[in-house]
């Protein structure tokens, strides 16, 4: 489906879901360098099992991915590219529950990242996209 096939209220809730989930990671970005530090981030990753080194290059990802997501540039791939942090924040958080507010953090709001991050991938970028492709889209 091309980006004209779609209605112009389509188009723009995808915007208001791009940009929206482009918020939810630039926020999730910069809570690992207000609030937690990025030195506490990796000393966090280190206590789960993951290489500490690896809080670095996470975080540069949600910032730099919500960013991209914010603008529309290559939303629908950034969206897909972003799945595996989740997936293994989900992985992390699985012990502590479902809800987000439980202590060491649930795992819904990871999980609600990873499925919305999918739903924008499918669905494109919508309106107000600086740049768009359709690669790596699924042709239905």
């Amino acid at each position: 489906m091309k980006h004209s096939d779609i209605s112009p209220a389509n188009q723009y809730g995808l915007a208001l879901l791009r940009i929206s989930l482009g918020i939810m990671w630039i926020a999730h970005a910069m809570l690992k360098l207000l609030v937690f530090t990025l030195p506490g981030t990796a000393q966090y990753f280190t206590s789960v099992g993951l290489p500490g080194i690896l809080a670095y290059p996470v975080f540069a990802l949600e910032l730099l991915g919500g960013v991209a997501l914010v603008l529309g540039i290559y939303g629908r791939q950034v969206a897909l590219a972003l799945v595996p942090i989740m997936t293994v924040a989900t992985w992390v958080h699985v012990p502590n529950g479902w809800a987000h507010t439980s202590p060491g953090g649930g795992w819904e709001y990871p999980l609600f990242l990873i499925v919305t991050s999918v739903a924008l991938w499918l669905a494109g970028d919508g309106a107000l996209a600086v740049r768009r492709s359709n690669r790596f889209a699924l042709s239905v």
